[in-house]
């Protein structure tokens, strides 16, 4: 079976698709099989950004590795099974159809609460929620005391987690393997930065999750989504001399690959 990488969090703009298209594409670079789905129906900002390298790929004639993206399929009313949710159905035969040829399938969520979103949940062999770097988004995870920032207690997406891995449990599947991710680390700050990084350790033990450094704020990431690129692909592209901060940014990705402790997985590209 396929293991799937569900790239989860109920607020926008934490970089999930950024995220979901390097893995991916990172994946497939050392040789494995990967699918891709995008539960954000309405926004799509995965499936624009693997559009988008369609489509340059066309222009420029030129082949790089690259996810295999499906939408949901479209099904006949009639079709669904009684009882059953029509989007959950479309969920099912889309892993249906890319479990028997992928070895990871990479799902990005929407940036809300739906129910595609907490079924993903529920099927994620790993977890990835990415986070912005502040006391401003830390609310996503818990509730904190606004004085001494101690943590009081899980946020409603937490407990949305908690019951994904209750339902994972009674059907006999093995435990979410959960990444916080820190993205948007920025050079300054230094003082709120480590109280973020104290209050996500202490909450980390607590509510069961691993903290892992994410992607810094870097101009090229906005740069790459029009033509679908990724850092890896600089290269490949034309790109003979990567400065500085590109050469950073694609060790950030190796780092990241590394974090998740994929199976028989190894930063390799």
């Amino acid at each position: 079976m396929a293991h799937i990488i569900v790239v989860g969090n109920e607020k926008g703009g934490s970089g999930k698709s950024t995220t979901c298209m390097h893995v991916g594409t990172a994946l497939v670079r050392m040789g494995w099989r990967v699918g891709a789905l995008d539960l954000d129906l309405r926004q799509r900002s995965f499936g624009r950004y693997v559009e988008n390298r369609r489509a340059w790929l066309a222009r420029s004639n030129v082949n790089l590795p690259s996810p295999n993206y499906l939408e949901l399929p479209e099904v006949d009313p009639a079709q669904v099974p009684p009882g059953e949710n029509p989007l959950e159905y479309r969920l099912s035969l889309a892993i249906a159809e890319l479990d028997p040829i992928s070895d990871f399938i990479v799902i990005d969520c929407p940036g809300s609460h739906t129910r595609l979103s907490q079924v993903a949940h529920s099927l994620a062999d790993t977890l990835v929620t990415p986070l912005n770097d502040s006391f401003v988004d830390f609310d996503l995870l818990a509730r904190i005391d606004p004085e001494t920032n101690k943590v009081k207690g899980p946020s409603i997406y937490s407990e949305m987690v908690w019951g994904a891995r209750q339902l994972r449990a009674q059907a006999g599947l093995k435990p979410i393997d959960w990444i916080v991710l820190r993205n948007r680390l920025g050079a300054q700050q230094m003082h709120n930065k480590k109280k973020v990084g104290a209050a996500l350790e202490d909450l980390s033990r607590r509510i069961g999750f691993r903290v892992a450094a994410g992607f810094t704020e870097r101009v090229i990431f906005r740069e790459l989504f029009p033509r679908g690129l990724t850092l890896l692909d600089l290269r490949d592209t034309g790109v003979d001399q990567l400065n500085l901060s590109n050469i950073a940014a694609r060790q950030e990705v190796r780092d990241l690959i590394t974090e998740l402790r994929l199976p028989n997985v190894a930063a390799n590209f």
